[in-house]
């Protein structure tokens, strides 16, 4: 279980990052190369590459080198687990608030105003 709650911290800390979120919504479309990922952000290849380094270190992406070119791939069980991990937190929010709802429901019928 540790070993998932840092795997999970680490994909929740690259994601909190809007050019992170933005080369992944990239790759959602399919793998791009390290120039393709830069591209439309106005930052350096050094900067490009600490996000990239970011985001495989919380298992959000998968790299390869082939030749000169190094392709980016997602990596979509690590979103999975942190999709899981909001979809168990929304459900017992949801619970909460259900039954906070049924109880103020209870005592605005023992007390009418």
């Amino acid at each position: 279980m540790l070993n998932d709650s840092l795997q999970l911290d680490r994909a929740f800390q690259a994601l909190a990052d809007p050019v992170r979120r933005g080369m992944l919504a990239r790759l959602s479309r399919g793998p791009a190369s390290v120039s393709e990922l830069a591209a439309p952000f106005p930052m350096s290849l050094p900067a490009i590459m600490q996000h990239l380094k970011a985001l495989e270190h919380g298992g959000l992406v998968r790299s390869e080198k082939k030749g000169r070119v190094r392709t980016v791939r997602l990596e979509a069980p690590a979103l999975s687990a942190a999709e899981f991990w909001i979809a168990e937190q929304r459900s017992a929010w949801e619970a909460r608030l259900d039954r906070f709802e049924t109880h103020v429901a209870e005592i605005q019928q023992e007390d009418p105003k």
